[in-house]
């Protein structure tokens, strides 16, 4: 209820300061699944994605990807449609299993050039879900919401082009990028937040500094433009 109360009146610039240009971008839907644990706890699915793939490989993430024609208009039910359709495909979840809740204000991405709309769900009755395609999904996994606002676990990351952003170790993972800036907006905006140390700093791995220079020359690439210090896709800083 908390997360739902806070999308009903949370704005685009208290989630981001990258917002969808007029024209243009790639539009796509990400799947924010709340449900209830084996242990009782309320929990977040997420993903890994296969370190395979050309962007964001090896990143945990929530499911989604792009909008298809069948999905339907993007500022009508597309988003819905895709973010289901994306995690049926990628976990083998069962959409009629899902009530969708509430949307957040478009994103944007500007490593990728992708729209990203938040579809917020509860898994009102679970299924089971694992890696469909291993090419494209790693692993799926559960991470208990309390583990998430545990100040503990709570970190900035430091990326070595000087950004910095949420993340979260969780589950033997580091959560960054846009999904840690989504969910850190979510746990703000909804009061599930706990006070923690907001000067714990840790570095990103040399692996995965690799594979976000592999993303942003893929994006400078495609559109001409560099988009080094867009945080390789994150949502950026802490807007009020």
């Amino acid at each position: 209820m908390p997360v739902r109360d806070a999308a009903e009146r949370i704005e685009p610039r208290q989630l981001s300061r990258f917002l969808p240009p007029a024209e243009g971008g790639r539009r796509s839907a990400v799947l924010v699944l709340f449900g209830t644990g084996a242990d009782g706890r309320p929990d977040l699915l997420l993903i890994e994605r296969a370190r395979s793939l050309r962007s964001h490989a090896g990143q945990p993430s929530f499911p989604g990807g792009a909008l298809d024609p069948e999905d339907g208009d993007p500022r009508g039910p597309g988003p819905v449609n895709a973010a289901l359709r994306e995690a049926r495909e990628e976990t083998g979840l069962d959409p009629s299993g899902v009530q969708v809740f509430g949307v957040l204000p478009d994103l944007y991405i500007p490593v990728s050039d992708f729209v990203v709309t938040p579809v917020l769900g509860w898994w009102r009755s679970p299924s089971p879900v694992g890696p469909v395609d291993p090419a494209e999904v790693a692993a799926v996994f559960r991470v208990p919401v309390d583990e998430l606002v545990d100040p503990d676990r709570r970190a900035r990351l430091r990326h070595p082009s000087g950004f910095r952003g949420p993340a979260f170790l969780v589950e033997g993972r580091l959560v960054w990028g846009f999904t840690a800036g989504v969910i850190d907006r979510l746990l703000h905006h909804s009061g599930l937040e706990r006070p923690w140390d907001t000067s714990r700093e840790i570095e990103l791995s040399e692996d995965a500094v690799v594979v976000a220079a592999e993303d942003r020359a893929r994006a400078q690439q495609r559109t001409g433009a560099d988009p080094a210090g867009a945080g390789e896709g994150t949502i950026s800083g802490r807007p009020a």
